[in-house]
């Protein structure tokens, strides 16, 4: 079986699966730059060297997953399934020009579109790049839960997972305390505001709340600062957007924000 390259853009905050204990949702693209979802993967307990970044190239045995109908989505043959690290995109400046050539090929700009294509059952689009026409605030709202609920930690229990990971310290993801959000435009107007599912932002909240020794408020504008004065004021920003499986008929929008691409804009050089 051929092995399948994708260059990885996307990796969402760790969530409980009762049936796969934590889960990592990856996404990415193919050489000829359209996108893949592969899902599950149980990304914390794969080896080190199999512990990809974003923009790594990897190779791994991938299949349909038939339990998901967006055409997008596929799975490991099987949680063992060996993952390589085979080259990756370095920044090369400011501008990430090599990144660009595959991640901006197709861009959206009008939500309703795309939420169509979504709601078609012959495209049933479930991931995009998109490009806002005006970002209007970042938003941090405290969880009404803060933790995992017992029910979700009796489903590691039921697995035994403590158990069977404990000689490699393995612990349970916190639960992110905040939830982050965008709300911005599009090239019709509409306002829209979708969260963000990204791992990096929840794990700069985890970081800036150790940096201010515990203080909440002071951690969350830190990552606004991050996300608004900094992605927004002066990078060239757009949206990798998904749906998930159980929303993506049923929601009147179906999308999350997965990822943020963020290079420097590029500037036009005056032809004298």
């Amino acid at each position: 079986m051929t092995k399948t390259k994708v260059l990885i853009t996307v990796k969402t905050y760790p969530t409980i699966s009762k049936k796969y204990e934590e889960l990592v949702c990856t996404a990415g693209f193919l050489e000829d730059g359209s996108w893949i979802r592969i899902y599950p993967i149980q990304f914390r307990k794969k080896s080190y060297s199999e512990q990809y970044s974003k923009y790594d190239w990897i190779e791994l045995d991938l299949v349909k997953n038939k339990s998901d109908f967006r055409p997008e989505s596929f799975r490991p043959i099987s949680h063992d399934t060996v993952i390589e690290k085979v080259g990756e995109i370095e920044a090369d400046g400011d501008t990430w020009d090599e990144r660009r050539k595959i991640v901006l090929r197709n861009v959206y700009h009008n939500i309703s579109d795309l939420i169509s294509e979504a709601k078609n059952k012959k495209t049933c689009t479930s991931l995009a790049v998109f490009k806002p026409t005006e970002v209007l605030d970042f938003i941090y709202e405290e969880e009404k839960v803060r933790v995992w609920s017992s029910d979700k930690l009796a489903q590691f229990q039921q697995l035994n997972i403590f158990e069977k990971v404990k000689s490699n310290n393995f612990q349970v993801v916190r639960k992110l305390p905040y939830k982050f959000s965008y709300c911005f435009k599009d090239e019709a107007g509409t306002v829209c505001k979708l969260m963000i599912e990204d791992w990096e932002t929840g794990q700069l909240y985890w970081n800036c709340l150790s940096r201010h020794d515990g203080d909440e408020k002071k951690a969350c504008e830190d990552v606004r600062k991050k996300y608004f004065d900094d992605f927004v004021k002066t990078k060239d920003l757009h949206f990798f957007l998904g749906t998930t499986q159980v929303h993506h008929f049923r929601a009147k929008n179906p999308f999350v924000i997965i990822g943020t691409f963020h290079p420097k804009p590029i500037t036009q050089l005056k032809l004298f």
